[in-house]
């Protein structure tokens, strides 16, 4: 699969202390996963090899401000875990992006990413459609939640995708598996991060 780096970008979901850190709010329960995979060496690796090409690289970290007045006064689910744990408060060492991914110049930041489909409260595709971007690589966490939720609206919205499968994380082993084995291949291109590299 030949990718053509002036038509792509490396989409890098919540690379963020709260998961990637020991001392992060939700690190413990992604640690097994990224152990597993090595994501966040592969995923630096990645990055400056699509870097080095031209390809377009972008963060999408969650942020929210102190007291989480963005979302519902009863939130349930994942982002209930967010707010129990006061997780991605704007400004705190947990909302920002891990060392190892710092942001160069000319990488773009995704601003106002609020929930779990990086596409629907920010200007992603505005910013994809600007660049002309066709195929959006996707990696972070958590595999079956905001990863999954992009692919799916990026499938939708009429790109090419593909998922890096050792560049990604869940709360468990099996959520990460499953994802990958059942959804991915009906929404996106599962590849190593090895495999990405290879058709750069």
């Amino acid at each position: 699969m030949e990718l053509d780096p002036a038509k792509t970008a490396l989409v890098l979901i919540e690379y963020q202390n709260e998961f990637t850190s020991d001392g992060g709010v939700l690190h413990g329960a992604v640690a097994p996963v990224m152990e597993k995979t090595g994501m966040l060496a592969k995923t630096a690796a990645l990055v400056a090899a699509a870097r080095e090409k031209g390809v377009t690289i972008m963060h999408a970290p969650i942020t929210f401000q102190a007291g989480f007045g963005e979302l519902s006064r009863h939130p349930y689910g994942i982002l209930k875990g967010v707010v129990d744990g006061n997780a991605f408060v704007k400004g705190t060492w947990g909302a920002a992006i891990v060392d190892e991914l710092t942001p160069a110049a000319g990488d773009i930041v995704i601003e106002g990413k609020r929930g779990l489909d990086t596409f629907a409260s920010t200007n992603l595709d505005f910013i994809l459609r600007s660049k002309g971007i066709e195929t959006v690589i996707l990696g972070g966490f958590l595999t079956n939640c905001c990863v999954e939720s992009t692919m799916r609206s990026a499938y939708e919205n009429g790109y090419r995708v593909i998922t890096v499968t050792d560049c990604m994380a869940a709360t468990s082993p099996e959520e990460h598996d499953n994802a990958i084995a059942y959804d991915f291949p009906m929404f996106s291109h599962p590849m190593e991060s090895a495999k990405v590299m290879e058709n750069l």
